[in-house]
């Protein structure tokens, strides 16, 4: 804390510095010194005692010479006279007076007090006064510094308790620069990452629901047709045999997403596998299957990559990245998997022939039911990237894709050999 620090230093000590100032200035104009009655009263009785101690030893004469001396030099009215009246030396001894028995005569040695009454206890009060005004400012200015930004966090923690994400506070702290700054910014960031992700919940029972509606559809028209003509029985069950490993497919999808997606708190079920030797089985499949569209897939895949993962996670990850390649690329064109290791990471780019997405798209396609708007295959759901960046992620990795000179798209991924703790920042690494 400390910015904060500094600044509460700096609004305690100006403001004791001004209070000091503003004494100094009572005491400049009104003369009014803290303890000058004291001080005052203290100089009356040493110069009474004084003058009193000269007449024993020195005599009247003396006595009146220093009693003037003392006048020209610190007027505190000094004065010495005879006391006249019987038994005028056996009146008791005042606070501004002194009885002396000289020579069978009484001497009275007295001073003329000055008092001011408001002076004297504005003086005796000045240093509390002080400490009253002081400390006043100081807790008022404190206050308003800090009340203001935790009136704009409350609100802000209200705003979200009631379902509204869209609202942010660190434009409301007026420049201010510490650490009250940074806990607001902190707050608009996690509005900002709620938002994101009710708005991709929202998405995502649309996209479901637009999904499913479909492959319904078909079955609904494929029972009326058999209710309307028994006689195609075989056609419409083998085509309500496809509907429903759609709807299975769709499903199994939606299902692998919502595990990575809404229970990335729980640790993964890690095992030591050869993540190279996985892929080459991924790739060996998958150019069987390419075969049909006449594609080709170059590989330069070499060596051993061992890594504590998650296989399944990490098989399908792999699997749609190489799959989606193989589905947008053109037919009778190659698809490019390079391979290399850097360090404790491993690097995986699959680059295909296909069309495509524009500059904007490159984050929009890992999310849910998302295809580029130059997509020309319509088989599958748009959720293999975003399963892919989800698995890839959990082990503290990271998947992005680019576009290379010759066109097409390259979907590269990043992966630890050690699965690393899943944190909500990374998703937006």
């Amino acid at each position: 804390m400390p910015r904060l620090f500094w600044k509460f230093f700096a609004i305690i000590w100006l403001t004791l510095a001004s209070s000091v100032a503003v004494i100094i200035l009572i005491v400049y104009l009104f003369q009014a010194v803290p303890f000058s009655r004291e001080l005052e009263l203290r100089q009356q009785e040493f110069a009474m005692d004084l003058a009193a101690k000269v007449l024993a030893r020195d005599g009247e004469d003396a006595a009146q010479r220093f009693a003037r001396t003392s006048e020209d030099t610190a007027p505190l009215g000094l004065t010495m006279s005879r006391a006249t009246g019987s038994g005028a030396c056996a009146e008791e001894r005042g606070a501004e007076t002194r009885l002396i028995l000289k020579d069978g005569i009484c001497y009275r040695i007295s001073v003329l007090g000055k008092a001011n009454v408001v002076l004297d206890y504005l003086a005796l009060l000045m240093p509390w006064i002080a400490i009253f005004i002081s400390s006043t400012i100081s807790a008022a200015a404190l206050a308003r510094y800090l009340i203001r930004p935790v009136v704009h966090l409350r609100d802000g923690l209200s705003a979200l308790a009631h379902g509204r994400f869209d609202v942010r506070i660190g434009d409301k702290m007026a420049g201010r620069r510490d650490e009250v700054t940074a806990l607001a910014h902190d707050f608009d960031a996690s509005a900002a990452r709620l938002q994101q992700l009710q708005d991709a919940q929202q998405r995502l029972f649309h996209d479901v629901s637009h999904e499913l509606r479909s492959p319904l559809s078909r079955l609904q028209a494929a029972v009326g047709v058999l209710r309307q003509s028994p006689t195609k029985l075989d056609a419409m069950l083998g085509r309500m045999d496809r509907e429903v490993e759609r709807l299975d497919a769709l499903v199994g999808e939606v299902l692998t997403l919502a595990r990575l997606t809404g229970r990335s708190d729980l640790p993964l079920k890690a095992q030591t596998l050869d993540v190279i030797e996985l892929l080459n089985d991924i790739l060996s499949d998958a150019a069987f299957e390419a075969q049909a569209r006449g594609v080709s897939i170059t590989a330069s895949v070499e060596g051993s990559f061992n890594a504590e993962v998650e296989g399944e996670l990490i098989y399908r990850a792999l699997e749609n990245v190489v799959r989606n390649a193989i589905k947008y690329t053109a037919a009778h064109t190659r698809i490019t998997v390079l391979c290399e290791t850097a360090g404790e990471r491993l690097k995986l780019s699959v680059t295909d022939q296909g069309p495509g997405v524009r500059r904007d798209e490159l984050e929009r396609i890992f999310q849910p039911f998302s295809r580029g708007d130059d997509a020309v295959s319509s088989d599958g759901y748009g959720l293999g990237l975003a399963i892919a960046r989800q698995a890839i992620e959990r082990h503290g990795g990271r998947v992005y894709a680019s576009l290379p000179d010759a066109g097409g798209l390259t979907v590269t991924l990043e992966l630890p050999r050690k699965a690393m703790a899943y944190s909500p920042a990374e998703d937006q690494a």
